[in-house]
């Protein structure tokens, strides 16, 4: 059990720091990967970044998912074929979904991190971080595309997952950190103490005041 995300950041950043990674950048899926990813930069004193995920729904059952789109200089769009046949998704329909989704997934960086400079990843080793994991299917594609924007090697750090999504996981990460694997699983939030839903507003001065303090 975790108090909260910020505790939950602090013991996984024991656990990432122990491992030596050289030179690493750190990115968060937010919201909720945010405050544990800023953690593990304090203790690495590595710079934080996003890589933000978004679902593309399938027509008529936005729920489902159909496929999902990332952010980046030239941003990954995967889409599940069999989903898509079986739903009638038109190659129409996926475009326009795929523009509708970049276009938030901009907004929200602007809302985020305004006009901050990016770290590049290329050769360097990333760490993709959430507050918990439960199928893994966003961090699976967030590390598909920062291994297309040329990251050298991905790792993926969460405070908690079911045991058989980090087996399944080892097969899109060089390296998983998870420091518990409970099982019965309930779900990422039955772990945790405090794990209200993070505001935009919250987001934004977390990552504020972690950029103010690696400027001074």
């Amino acid at each position: 059990m975790f108090s909260n995300r910020i505790e939950a950041g602090r013991r996984l950043a024991e656990a990432v720091a122990a491992r030596g990674l050289t030179d690493p950048i750190v990115y968060a899926l937010p919201r909720g990967g945010v405050p544990v990813a800023l953690e593990i930069g304090r203790r690495l004193k590595a710079p934080v970044d996003l890589v933000l995920v978004r679902k593309i729904g399938a027509p008529g059952s936005p729920e489902l998912a159909l496929g999902a789109v990332t952010d980046g200089a030239a941003p990954l769009t995967v889409i599940n074929r069999e989903v898509a046949r079986l739903t009638g998704a038109s190659d129409a329909f996926l475009e326009q979904a795929r523009a509708r989704e970049l276009a938030e997934i901009e907004r929200r960086r602007a809302l985020y991190l305004g006009d901050r400079p990016r770290p590049d990843p290329r050769g360097r080793t990333v760490i993709v971080v959430d507050d918990g994991l439960a199928t893994g299917a966003t961090a699976r594609v967030a590390a598909q595309a920062l291994r297309a924007q040329g990251a050298a090697r991905v790792v993926l750090a969460v405070p908690l997952a079911p045991p058989d999504t980090v087996a399944a996981l080892s097969d899109d990460f060089d390296e998983v950190i998870c420091l518990e694997q409970p099982e019965p699983f309930y779900g990422v939030g039955a772990w945790y103490r405090d794990f209200h839903q993070l505001s935009d507003a919250e987001v934004i001065a977390s990552l504020r005041d972690f950029h103010a303090d690696t400027m001074s």
